[in-house]
Formats: C-alpha cells, structure tokens, sequence
C-alpha cells in the first residue's frame, strides 16, 4: 500500500540506531520457552508408530489429503513472519517481538515439514485441494498484505491473527489431540499444538501492552480487524471445510476430515466441533470484553447466531 508514493519495503531505510532494551519481558519470556522447547520432525516422533500397511485403504488416502491441507496453511504461514519482522522494525517496536517471530517462523517451518513427512507417510504429499474451487477457501488470510501496509497497525494484525484465528485453531488443535488415536499423529498435534500456545499468547500480551496507549479510533480499528477475520476468513472455511459455502469442494473435504477423523489421524467433524467453536468464541469475546473491545455476535448457516 502507497505512503506518499512508497511501500514499507520503498520505505529510506530507518532501522538504526538499534534499541535493544528491554521493553516488553512477557514476550520476552515467551521467546525464552520458545527456544527451549524447540522439536526436530525427524527425530522427535516415533514414525515407526504411524503404521500406514494397518489402515484401511480409504482412511489412508484421506489422511493423506487431510495432512496435505494442513501443510498448504503452515507453508503459508512461514512467510508471514519475515513480514511482520520487517513491519516490526518499520514501527521500532520492541526487539522482543522480532526475536520472537525470528523463532516463529523456524516453529511454522516445522509444523508445515511434520504435516508434509504425515502425508508422505500415508502415501504421498498432494500439491493442491482436490476441487479446484476449495483453493478460494485455504489460499491466505491476508497477513502479508496487512503487515506491509502502512494503513493497517500491528495492533490490528495481532487482533485478527492471533487473537481470533490462532485462539480458534488452539482449540481446534486441542480437540484433534483428544480425539487421534494413532500415536503419531497424535505426537505431530501435541506438539504444534505445544507452540500454538505461544502464538496465542504473544498476541494477547501485546494488546494488553499497547491498548492504554491507543486512541478510541485506533481501537475501533482493532475491533474491525477481530470481525472480519472471524467472519471473512474463519466462517467462509480457512481452517475447515463444513464452514465452507455448499458445493462439491465443501462435500468431498468434508469426507476426507471425516475418514481421517474415524481412523484417529487426525481432522475433526462438524457434529463434534461446534459446540467446542463456539465456546471458543464465546471465550475470546470475553477476552476481549476484558481489554474494553465489545464483539458482536456471529452468524453462520450451521452455527445459528453465536
């Protein structure tokens, strides 16, 4: 997006000189149990337990999907922290937050290998959605765009990204981890699920930081941000496809989460992740009732208002 004439990246170079105090220790913090807690795919799940010969020809192939769709999103998500890191150094924000998106974006690389190495060990990574229409639905939401655009704070991409779409796919991942029997699948969830709790976090850590030193425009603007990622990204089926519009994409990803989820690789289905959505958002707008952000109430075809 232009500023006089130029995008962030045309912007005359204005990173120096370097403040490297101490200015925000929570995510500080974060960034510490980050790198303690780093994981290898190769050698940190057993793979040997995946035993692919001893599920059923069907579920297989549709793990095999399943676990493809998840690694197009974290592919994605890779690039969105060297964007957000130039962003952060744009604003002269705290070091913290570019040491720990620096260590995010090694997190998403390693969620989109795991995802890649479950598919290929089910039979073969899938370059792309089986019907062509369902790409409109996983391609992005947008992030790079926004982190580059100087009309959109980071206060704004915090709100949208993290607070609504990661505190959603917390809980998403948590109920796959309840629900996937098989070992190793169970082992790749657990442990992306593990760093999604410091996505999470960072998010709400900043808000809270930052949000007494906001304008009430500029929080109305936060407000918008969390909507329409919830309504525009989330309800139009980002992350699952039974939120998707109706049609044949909606109908066949629908049966490959489902064959996935009855053989415990993984996935969830509509019947048993509603009510857990629902007072997932009932929680995040709680959340942010408590940082003075009112969110609306929701609407969606199989969801009723919520």
């Amino acid at each position: 997006m232009p500023l006089d004439g130029l995008t962030i990246l045309e912007e005359p170079e204005r990173r120096f000189p370097l403040d490297l105090s101490l200015r925000a220790p929570r995510i500080r913090d974060l960034y510490a149990a980050a790198v303690r807690n780093q994981w290898d795919p190769r050698t940190d799940v057993d793979w040997s337990a995946l035993r692919p010969d001893d599920i059923p020809d069907a579920n297989r192939e549709a793990a095999r999907l399943w676990w493809s769709r998840r690694g197009w999103g974290e592919y994605g998500a890779v690039s969105e922290s060297p964007a957000m890191i130039v962003r952060f150094y744009r604003d002269r924000l705290p070091p913290e937050m570019l040491q720990f998106f620096a260590i995010r974006s090694q997190e998403e690389a390693r969620h989109a290998e795991a995802c890649y190495l479950m598919a290929e060990g089910l039979g073969g990574w899938v370059e792309e959605p089986q019907v062509a229409d369902f790409k409109k639905s996983v391609s992005t939401h947008g992030v790079r765009k926004m982190a580059l655009d100087p009309d959109t704070s980071v206060e704004m991409i915090m709100g949208a990204l993290v607070c609504t779409l990661e505190e959603y796919a917390f809980d998403w991942f948590k109920l796959m981890v309840d629900t996937a029997s098989n070992p190793t699948a169970n082992r790749v969830l657990r442990l992306i699920m593990r760093d999604e709790v410091r996505h999470c976090a960072f998010g709400w850590y900043w808000l809270e930081q930052r949000l007494p030193h906001l304008s009430a425009e500029e929080i109305a603007r936060v407000r918008q941000a969390a909507i329409v990622a919830t309504e525009q990204v989330e309800l139009t089926g980002y992350r699952v496809p039974w939120m998707a519009p109706e049609g044949e994409a909606q109908r066949v990803e629908n049966e490959i989460d489902r064959l996935t989820w009855e053989a415990g690789l993984g996935a969830s289905v509509e019947e048993v992740e509603k009510p857990v959505f629902i007072a997932c958002v009932q929680r995040v707008r709680r959340r942010f009732a408590e940082l003075g952000i009112d969110l609306p109430m929701f609407q969606h075809s199989k969801l009723g208002t919520f």
